[in-house]
Formats: structure tokens, sequence, C-alpha cells
């Protein structure tokens, strides 16, 4: 199945629709994004789950730390609509209802163009490391939103962390 994030700006609103996986695989586009945007002042954020299959770790982390940074900047809002009882389940279980404004309907998206980044020229080893800072990024958010959330992931940090050590070169 394709999975594609498909975003959008409505007003002072920023559109991000998932379709089919929201997975490791992109979650850093979705990082960048939304790094990007806070950058030019939006506050708002409405996730539109309607057409996506599953969610994992990193990506809900990814969402999570948007989040995050918007209670660290005390103002605005990531909204997540069009949640069905799965991602709900899997949202709560991780302690992010907490943190997300999670509704099951919500408004339609505005036309929304495809995420895609600009393909920069960069070293297979060098696409591991920013996708393994990705992870671990997304993960330590996990446990700062709900820190019950420190166990469950901890042999996942320790794994990411270690990994990322291992491929720095030392200087």
């Amino acid at each position: 199945m394709d999975s594609s994030i498909q975003v959008g700006v409505s007003g002072p609103t920023v559109w991000v629709k998932v379709e089919g996986k929201g997975s490791f695989l992109n979650s850093g586009n979705l990082k960048e994004f939304a790094r990007e945007m806070l950058d030019r002042g939006y506050r708002e954020f409405v996730v539109d789950l309607a057409d996506c299959a599953m969610m994992d770790s990193t990506f809900m982390g990814t969402m999570a730390s948007v989040a995050l940074r918007l209670k660290e900047l005390g103002h605005g809002h990531l909204h997540i609509v069009h949640c069905g009882n799965r991602s709900q389940e899997l949202l709560s279980g991780l302690g992010l209802d907490q943190i997300f404004d999670i509704r099951g309907n919500g408004a339609s998206p505005p036309d929304c163009g495809a995420l895609e980044r600009a393909p920069a020229v960069r070293s297979p080893a060098d696409r591991k490391k920013e996708q393994t800072e990705t992870m671990l990024e997304a993960h330590e958010a996990l446990c700062e939103a709900a820190p019950e959330n420190i166990l469950r992931f901890k042999d996942v940090l320790d794994f990411l962390r270690q990994d990322l050590h291992h491929e720095t070169p030392s200087k």
C-alpha cells in the first residue's frame, strides 16, 4: 500500500492528511515541514487520519514533538480529526490524548498537495543517520508527553542512542 502525506495551509491552519501509513519512513519529511511551518509562525495544526491505515511510534512521536513545541511556545494546538477507533487506541495507549485534541469527526481538509522533500544528494550513511535522529527525537517526545512511556521505550531509546553514537566518527 502506498503511503503519502498531503499538506496544505488554510488561513492560519496547517493541514496534514495521512494516506496509508504514518511511519518512520515519512516522519522525517513531516518533522521538517512542521518545523518550517512553526518557524513561519503557524500555531494551529490539524492532522486528518481519515485515510490513515496505521501509525508507528516514530510517527506518533513526531506529532507529539510538534504538540510539545506548541506547548513550549505557549499557544497553538495540534488537532487530530477523523480519528478512527484503532488510531484513537494507539494514541491513547501512549498517553497522547493528553496533548492532542482528538476528534472522530471534523472539517474536511482543504486541497492539499503531496509533501515531497527536495531530493538533496545525501549519502546512504547520512540518510540513515537522519532517520535514526528522527526516530530518537520522536521517542524522546513520547516519553516527555507521558512519563509512563519511558519504560515502554527504554530499549528503543538505548538502541537508537547507541546506533547514533556508533555511526558518528570520533574526532
